[in-house]
């Protein structure tokens, strides 16, 4: 239990959430959640931690509501612009090595990773996309769901076809009806959705390259390495793991990789992960 100034209804309000609605709140980061409850708690009025825990007991909606809330789903196509410039490479590199690349996108929230996968893939002349198995999970079902329909919105501060401009003819891949775009069937067509927990569930195998960026800035410290842990086993010897510019590799794992490019957070497996 955290021993911070938040007060004591704060964590029993927690320790319900994760025994009841078997969302482990103990793998987050304290203020993470805190600022994901204050958002609820002010939409909801309530006026204190123990209110809110006494609403979330009688309301369905409200616990719907706050799963979603603790949801990350922060995401855009081609964020950082240099970090996918490096990927290009990485994806030409197993176009040319292997007959079927497998990537993961792992954590890929409302799907924009993983279609700026399948986009590269199908920019680039230099790689095989028909070939090209990207396979994207998350642990929401809605969020999923939502991903599979890729549809999106330009706001106010976002445009998508700024976030589309790494692409030489960014048109090619997405449809447009006034402020909103779906992405084509040839880019759906290469990415496989599925449900999967990267904090309870089992490693996956034989991945060329996994994708797990910015999920970590969320993560209690001390289970940021079990989660890496199931990532790195995922890939194959030889694969490559990219995650976020401002993450870290934790030490144990560091044996087993190499960097490719240190700056940017792309490294290669060159060895077993093996922990103490």
């Amino acid at each position: 239990m955290s021993t911070d100034s938040r007060p004591a209804a704060f964590f029993q309000l927690l320790d319900y959430v994760e025994a009841e609605l078997g969302f482990a709140t103990s793998y987050y980061d304290d203020a993470y959640l805190d600022r994901r409850v204050s958002s609820r708690m002010r939409r909801s009025g309530a006026e204190d931690y123990a209110e809110y825990h006494e609403l979330l007991r009688s309301d369905e909606d409200e616990r719907t509501a706050l799963l979603d809330a603790f949801s990350v789903n922060v995401t855009s196509f081609f964020r950082n612009p240099e970090v996918w410039e490096e990927i290009r490479s990485v994806l030409r590199a197993l176009s040319a090595e292997h007959d079927r690349p497998a990537v993961w996108s792992a954590a890929c929230s409302d799907g924009r990773e993983p279609y700026s996968l399948a986009m590269l893939s199908l920019d680039d002349p230099e790689v095989e996309a028909d070939r090209v198995a990207i396979t994207a999970t998350d642990i929401d079902p809605e969020i999923l769901a939502a991903a599979r329909e890729g549809v999106y919105e330009n706001t106010r501060t976002t445009d998508i076809g700024e976030q589309l401009a790494p692409l030489d003819d960014y048109e090619r891949y997405v449809e447009r009806d006034g402020e909103r775009f779906s992405v084509t069937d040839p880019v759906k067509e290469l990415v496989s959705f599925e449900s999967h927990d990267l904090i309870n569930g089992d490693p996956k195998s034989n991945f060329d390259l996994v994708v797990c960026r910015n999920l970590f800035i969320y993560i209690d410290t001390e289970h940021k390495l079990p989660i890496l842990e199931t990532v790195s086993k995922s890939l194959s010897r030889g694969g490559y793991l990219v995650i976020g510019k401002t993450e870290t590799l934790p030490e144990p794992l560091k044996p087993a990789f190499e960097p490719v490019v240190r700056r940017l957070r792309i490294y290669k497996k060159t060895g077993n992960v093996r922990l103490d």
